[in-house]
């Protein structure tokens, strides 16, 4: 059981960082998704929109290297949490027209979300207790 949870520990942490990736380097540093930028020029402001989301999407390939680091993985999960939501209730309250999928945008996030606590606090719970057990034998 351990090793099945290990793994998928594993899976979902690339799968997370693909995430922050994808969405950091393609979307908005090489900007191949020129929406990001339309909806940062209209939260922030079109004149430093450019400046603004290359240093989110920098801010978002961090991420990955700190999701992939392993250091302090629980702050890792509460802050991604905390700016998955944060970007999500400012983006569909201030531009949901620029919303891939407008309000409906909230469940992909929420998924994400749920999928970055399952995977720190409950399958990480699991891999501790496990491991503390096993000392104990």
């Amino acid at each position: 059981m351990r090793n099945s949870q290990t793994l998928l520990k594993t899976i979902l942490n690339y799968a997370i960082a693909l995430v922050w990736l994808l969405n950091g380097l393609f979307c908005k540093l090489l900007n191949f998704v020129p929406r990001h930028q339309q909806i940062v020029g209209r939260i922030l402001g079109e004149e430093h929109s450019f400046i603004l989301i290359k240093i989110i999407g920098a801010l978002e390939v961090l991420m990955v290297v700190w999701i992939l680091s392993g250091i302090k993985t629980r702050l890792c999960a509460v802050t991604q949490i905390l700016i998955i939501g944060t970007m999500n209730i400012i983006e569909i309250t201030l531009a949901p027209d620029l919303l891939l999928y407008g309000k409906v945008n909230t469940f992909p996030a929420l998924l994400l979300m749920g999928v970055i606590f399952i995977n720190e606090f409950y399958l990480s719970h699991k891999d501790t207790k496990t491991q503390s057990n096993t000392k104990n034998s």
